[in-house]
Order: structure tokens, then C-alpha cells, then sequence
């Protein structure tokens, strides 16, 4: 199983960040970190009060945020303690802690070591300075490079970086340079996402208004974010970092062993804010039990009531298409029909044709992928598999880098 970790704290609130984060008084750091470590404490008779069959054994722990850095040490290692208290955790487990470049100070790494961290991924999204400036981010192209070598230097090698395709003022020869500064690196693991223009960012919604605060007017038309991702797609395959997942690269074996959960439907259990979770359900009929804690810091520590949701076995076939061609191995259709039934799988058989008509997926053998315009068009792709009354509501909120 895996664990999930979030920490809403940042030291200051991106302009594109839609996430469940915020600046919050530090006087709120140690109620949250008690609230978390009891949470974990009550694991058992919380999963098996939503229905699930929870697992003790855990392979991969994702502390995410938010910036989960701003909490002391001290706070950090009651968290990682409260987990090796309640599960069996492997040694050899992958233990990812999302970092802000700025915060890596010698005495923080020390406490990340102590806590057993092993990854760090780190929110760089730009190296060129005016662009991460012009979102909020604090970092220079030079803090970033600092600390890298840091971790190097401490023994944390397993680092990702995190990429925005669509930064305001970002151009196809500013993008060149993130690349291959990121390429530089030689981080074993890079995420690439494209600007998400939505209400829940403050940016997404001065998009959407036609204004010109966050340095809206400056954000690149979509035909440019998608040559941005595509350029990445090219460059990062030519340095040996492979596409593994849409937005998700890694040289072998470097490939985030805690995110592939959510795209190959693994258990997961989430703790904090806005914190999802996913178990095999413990009642015959079902499939898996998803829930989920309140995204509001004041309704979580006041111990706001779960959301739950039954997933029956065909939400479940229907999940394993739309996470699983997430991937670029895609999916085996014999697999599913061993799983599910062979006339379940048949069902999907004329969406399949039509797909691969269009030139969204491609089919070799019993596996369908993706093909690189369908990785663009995915979620038409994904809606093809779901029920009707499912589409709008289509992929469950994940915590991914």
C-alpha cells in the first residue's frame, strides 16, 4: 500500500497553483501536524469505516503540498514516526518529499534523512527567473543548481523536477532553456505539465476574465503550450529520460513508484487536507471504496465528516481504462477480461475502433495505447469509456506530482 501525506503550508501562494494550499500563521502548523499523526494513529478503524480493507504494509510514502518543508523538523519526523508506528514499512520503501527550491537549508536536509526520505521532488516549474518571478515562485535558476548538489552531496540522487508548459512570458526559446537546464541536472525524473486554466487558480480565472493581473495578456496561446510539451517530450527522449506516464518522464528505474498506484488502481491511503484515498472494498459487490478529507484546513482539523465512494466492478473496469492509458505501456485487454470478464471487455470493442480509426490510440496485440495526438487529446480518449452519467465527473482527483 501506499501513503499520502499532504501539507497545505506555502510560503507564498502561486498564481497558476489550483491545489488545496494556502499562506497560513504558523500557529496552525502544530494543531495540523496533531490532527495527521492522530489520523494515522486511527488508520485501521477509519478504512474499515469506509468499507475498505486496509493493508499494513507500505512501499511508498508521498509527503506533498503545499510546501511541506515550512513545517520544523521536529514536526516532520512526528509525522514519519506516526506512519513506522502504525504500518510495516519496507525498507526499501520510496519515500518522496515535495520540495520548494529556497527552503533546502543544510539543517532541513538533515531532517528529511532523519525522517528517511530517499526522493525529493522539487517545484522548479521554470529555470528562468523573470517566468518563476512573474507566478510567485521565490527561486533563482542558481538556487535550484545549489540545491541539487546539496542532496547529491547528502545522499538524496532520486530527485524529480517539476516543469509548466504555459508560464506567462514563457517562449519556445525560454522553454528550450528549462529543458536543458533540467536535462543538465541529470535528475532521474521530470514532470511536464501544461498551464491548467480553470476558477481555481488566481491566474486561471484572470484568463478566463480576459485581464491582464498575474500577467495574464503574457501567457502563450494553447498551439505554443503544445509544441512547449511536445518540444519536452522530444528532448527529454533524446536524453535517455523516457515518457512513462502523459506528463511523467524517468530514466529506468526511476519511474514514482508511489504515483504509478494511482494509475494501475493500487491501494493508497491519504492523510490531511483535501487527501484522497483508495482501498479493495471489504463488501462483496464492490469493487474499491474511494474517500476523501474536507479541502478546507479549518473543516478538516475540526474533523469534518469523509466523502465516500463505492466503486462497482464496472466503474472499475471503466477507471482502468482511463487511468491505466495514462501510462505509455497502456492497457492489456486480456488482463482486464481476466479481471472483469471477457464480455465486459467486448463492450468497449467499437470505442477501441473508433479510436484507433482516429488515430487516438494505437492496438498491438491485446494492448492498447495512446498514440502521441491522443496523449494531447486524452480526455476526449478517457470519455469514450465511461458511462454517461460518468463523464463529466470522469478522473478522481490524485496526488501526483
Amino acid at each position: 500500500m501506499g501513503v499520502y501525506i499532504s501539507v497545505p503550508f506555502c510560503r507564498t501562494k502561486c498564481s497558476y497553483c489550483n491545489f488545496a494550499s494556502d499562506v497560513f500563521s504558523r500557529t496552525a502548523f502544530e494543531r495540523y501536524v496533531e490532527q495527521i499523526c492522530a489520523d494515522i494513529g486511527n488508520a485501521t478503524p477509519i478504512a474499515e469505516g469506509m468499507g475498505g480493507e486496509i493493508e499494513h504494509e507500505v512501499d511508498s510514502i508521498y509527503l506533498g503540498g503545499g510546501t511541506p518543508t515550512v513545517l520544523e523538523a521536529g514536526q516532520l519526523e512526528r509525522i514519519f514516526a506516526a506512519v513506522r508506528n502504525q504500518f510495516d514499512v519496507r525498507p526499501d520503501a520510496e519515500v518522496t518529499v515535495e520540495c520548494a527550491p529556497g527552503t533546502l537549508a543544510p539543517p532541513v536536509i538533515e531532517g528529511l534523512l532523519r525522517c528517511g526520505a530517499n526522493r525529493v521532488s522539487l517545484g522548479v516549474q521554470s529555470f528562468v527567473n523573470a517566468e518563476a518571478a512573474a507566478v510567485g515562485r521565490l527561486h533563482k535558476r542558481a538556487t535550484v543548481i545549489e540545491e541539487i548538489a546539496r542532496l547529491r552531496a547528502a545522499g538524496i540522487a532520486n530527485i524529480n523536477i517539476d516543469l509548466i508548459a504555459g508560464l506567462p512570458h514563457q517562449t519556445a526559446e525560454s522553454w528550450r532553456v528549462s529543458l536543458e537546464e533540467t536535462i543538465a541536472t541529470g535528475s532521474p525524473h521530470v514532470s511536464v505539465y501544461m498551464l491548467e486554466v480553470d476558477e481555481d487558480s488566481r491566474l486561471g480565472r484572470e484568463l478566463i476574465a480576459g485581464g491582464t493581473r498575474y500577467h495574464a495578456h503574457f501567457v502563450p496561446d494553447e498551439e505554443a503550450v503544445v509544441d512547449f510539451y511536445l518540444a519536452a517530450c522530444e528532448e527529454l527522449d533524446r536524453a535517455g529520460v523516457r515518457q512513462y506516464e502523459i506528463s511523467n518522464f524517468a530514466r529506468a528505474g526511476f519511474e514514482s513508484r508511489h504515483n504509478l498506484k494511482y494509475w494501475t488502481r493500487r491501494p493508497y491511503l491519504g492523510f490531511g487536507v483535501d487527501a484522497h484515498s483508495m482501498l479493495l472494498s471489504a463488501s462483496e459487490g464492490a469493487d474499491a471504496v474511494r474517500f476523501a478529507t474536507s479541502h478546507v484546513l479549518e473543516q478538516y482539523v475540526a474533523r469534518a465528516p469523509l466523502e465516500r465512494t463505492v466503486v462497482s466492478r464496472s466503474s472499475a473496469l471503466e477507471e482502468s481504462f482511463f487511468l491505466g492509458l495514462r501510462l505509455t505501456r497502456g492497457v492489456n485487454l486480456s488482463e482486464l477480461s481476466a479481471d472483469f470478464g471477457k464480455k465486459a471487455v467486448e463492450n468497449v470493442s467499437d470505442p477501441i475502433v473508433e479510436l484507433v480509426r482516429d488515430g487516438l490510440i494505437q492496438q498491438d496485440g491485446d494492448t492498447i495505447r495512446l498514440t502521441a495526438r491522443g496523449r494531447l487529446l486524452s480526455n476526449e480518449v478517457f470519455e469514450k469509456f465511461l458511462s454517461p452519467e460518468e463523464v463529466l465527473t470522469a478522473t478522481p482527483p490524485l496526488a501526483v506530482e
